[in-house]
């Protein structure tokens, strides 16, 4: 058992980015993030033992951490943040990496606004993931990925322009 935890842990420690990631995408509030990151964990330590090595760690990852992601959203929906996406903004006089993180704060708050599978959609488009990969992890054919990714970053763009912000 010892050792099931401890290559557990070791590919965990090796791909927590992606749950990093998927925790932000979710939830706005630090401490959120934080509990939606411990869950993920929780979740991918229960399913580790289904897992039959048929496809790479960080695919299986992927989807039961956005698998969870959209249940804790579902349970916990009532704390989505609804603050206006202009506040807390300050973009006069930053340096280069200042300017660098509070554009990707001003994505992740503008992701905010997308439903749970718009947001699964825009995580694994940033992840760089094809068309393809992106359909196997939400279940969905391939042409179905790419229309609704398509609409999906239209309506980020949308949101982004309608409150005074371009990249």
């Amino acid at each position: 058992m010892e050792r099931i935890e401890t290559i557990f842990l070791s590919l965990i420690n090796q791909h927590k980015g992606i749950i990093h990631k998927v925790s932000k995408m979710y939830m706005n509030d630090v401490e959120d993030q934080r509990d939606l990151f411990q869950e993920i964990v929780m979740q991918l330590w229960k399913a580790y033992p289904t897992f039959k090595g048929n496809s790479k760690f960080s695919t299986w990852m992927y989807r039961v951490a956005l698998n969870t992601a959209l249940i804790y959203f579902k349970k916990d929906n009532r704390k989505v943040d609804k603050t206006p996406l202009d506040e807390n903004v300050d973009i006069v006089d930053v340096n280069e990496s200042d300017a660098r993180e509070e554009k990707l704060a001003y994505l992740y708050k503008a992701v905010q606004q997308l439903n749970p599978v718009e947001k699964a959609l825009i995580f694994l488009f940033l992840e760089n993931q094809s068309h393809r990969e992106i359909a196997e992890n939400l279940g969905i054919s391939e042409i179905n990925a790419r229309v609704k990714l398509n609409r999906t970053k239209e309506k980020l763009q949308l949101i982004i322009k309608k409150n005074g912000y371009e990249f």
